[in-house]
């Protein structure tokens, strides 16, 4: 079996700073201990701790008549001056800091603390240690929104569902859980509950980057490809298809026209699991097949489905061929039919679409993430603003988002046209441009969505001189790389079949 990292590289790790890396509570208390004048008690608590320098001086300067800006300069040169003589870095945080540096793995400080607090402790700690700082005066919102931690991600480069938040409150967890990292939670005053994307710990000692890279969801990278007869009509097509499908890192690859064999084939020479029905419809994946689904003689048009198995989570995917006939971009083109009337030829492949549906709802689990791929030889409705075309938005309506389209949401600037990189012009002999449009889709349900492209090998020779092309099909392929663990989620048609 070939192996392949099944989680999302680590980018960077994110820590809160007050009662995660440092004690700065007792050192806080204290000195608004001093300047109140007076020993605090329990019912202080909420006045004090957790709430900006401002609220405390405020709440002095209504029991003590004192203005509350001269208090909050106070608080703060009093903090000041016991944080650089007393701060206590939390057990484990400093060698976690260390072996993260000698890892090559940005850590960055993200604090509801002010920036006069924060570089008073940075410079204890060791500034050199952190890439990034953003505190509460570098965003309009702080902790529990979720502004702070997307913008050190921002200013790191880094995607924040590979990033790892390392909170002690619940408030934080929010913060960087609504961001879309995964969470440690450390927790120094309040118990926090675990959940989905979430760890709870009582300390930091004795953790790795392995340990904070594997609290990362698993990544899942999804490919469609329709291989035109097999990929018959290229010479050496298997190979060709074998070289495509290591090159783009695939883990699954929802087929159509197999012809038949394609799927066992291309399954058996990479050592993969895979899955046919009917003779044109496949699935191939590194991962293991727990459960198949879909009618196993189904016709040249339909679908199929597998369930996989991902370290320790499991999805569902399922690939689609639809009719190709009346093509929509041709009637729109050559015939000037208007929307409502491709809108009512959409029929066939409607129907087609709605049974998909119904047995991906049969088959499914609603607690599992659904990836639908395919050809469906239709437009996007959200590529072309003046036709509802019924195919993909019947999908929408069951709560399938389009890959592609979320990873690139603007269709002028990013096309992400698969019909057809060997047809720049019709086919019939009348040198008519080809109409090129995005036929072929990756839609998913109950996943992160990492990136998205299409994929064209090489400069392929325009029909009929393709025997020699490098890229074996009359489509570009579709690849998703999906975050899978947290959700936030033709023959002889003479049409492009």
């Amino acid at each position: 079996m070939t192996s392949h990292q099944p989680r999302l590289p680590l980018q960077a790790v994110l820590f809160d700073m007050d009662g995660t890396l440092v004690d700065t509570e007792r050192l806080w208390w204290e000195a608004v201990e001093h300047v109140a004048g007076r020993p605090l008690t329990e019912a202080d608590r909420l006045e004090v701790l957790g709430r900006p320098v401002e609220y405390t001086a405020a709440w002095l300067g209504e029991a003590t008549g004192r203005p509350a800006a001269d208090l909050a300069a106070e608080l703060h040169r009093e903090f000041a001056d016991r944080v650089r003589t007393g701060i206590e870095p939390r057990p484990g945080a400093l060698d976690l800091l260390d072996a993260l540096a000698r890892d090559g793995i940005p850590a960055a400080l993200v604090t509801a603390s002010p920036r006069a607090v924060t570089d008073t402790v940075l410079e204890a700690l060791g500034a050199d240690r952190f890439a990034v700082s953003v505190t509460a005066d570098d965003t309009e919102h702080t902790k529990p929104a979720p502004e702070p931690y997307l913008a050190a991600c921002r200013a790191l480069g880094a995607d924040p569902v590979a990033c790892v938040a390392v909170e002690d409150t619940e408030t934080g967890v929010r913060s960087a859980e609504a961001a879309g990292c995964a969470v440690l939670a450390v927790p120094s005053l309040a118990p926090i509950d675990t959940a989905p994307g979430r760890t709870v710990r009582s300390s930091l000692s004795g953790l790795t980057t392995q340990h904070l890279a594997a609290l990362l969801p698993y990544e899942l990278r999804v490919m469609t490809w329709n291989l035109w007869h097999g990929g018959t009509k290229v010479d050496d097509h298997r190979a060709k298809q074998l070289k495509t499908i290591l090159e783009t890192g695939a883990d699954v690859v929802g087929l159509q026209e197999t012809g038949g064999t394609a799927a066992r084939e291309l399954a058996e020479a990479l050592g993969w699991h895979h899955h046919a029905a009917g003779e044109n419809l496949g699935i191939i994946s590194r991962h293991p097949i727990t459960a198949r689904f879909g009618d196993p003689g189904v016709g040249f048009y339909g679908a199929t489905g597998v369930r996989i198995a991902v370290g320790d989570r499991e999805t569902d995917v399922w690939t689609a061929h639809l009719d190709c006939t009346p093509y929509g971009p041709y009637e729109a083109v050559f015939d000037g039919l208007s929307g409502a009337g491709l809108i009512a030829h959409e029929e066939v492949r409607l129907a087609q679409m709605r049974d998909t549906l119904r047995r991906i709802a049969e088959a499914g689990d609603d607690s599992l993430p659904v990836v639908l791929v395919g050809d469906f030889n239709s437009p996007s409705h959200l590529d072309w603003p003046d036709v509802q075309w019924p195919v993909t938005k019947a999908a929408e309506e069951a709560g399938l988002r389009d890959s592609y389209r979320e990873a690139h949401p603007d269709p002028a600037a990013d096309p992400g046209h698969t019909w057809s990189p060997i047809h720049p012009v019709h086919e019939d002999g009348s040198r008519r441009p080809e109409p090129q449009d995005r036929i072929d889709y990756i839609l998913h349900r109950g996943l992160t969505v990492i990136g998205s492209r299409t994929v064209v090998t090489g400069t392929p020779q325009p029909w009929p001189d393709v025997t020699g092309n490098d890229w074996p099909s009359d489509h570009a392929a579709v690849v998703t790389t999906f975050a899978l663990g947290r959700a936030q989620v033709r023959p002889g048609c003479g049409t492009p079949a």
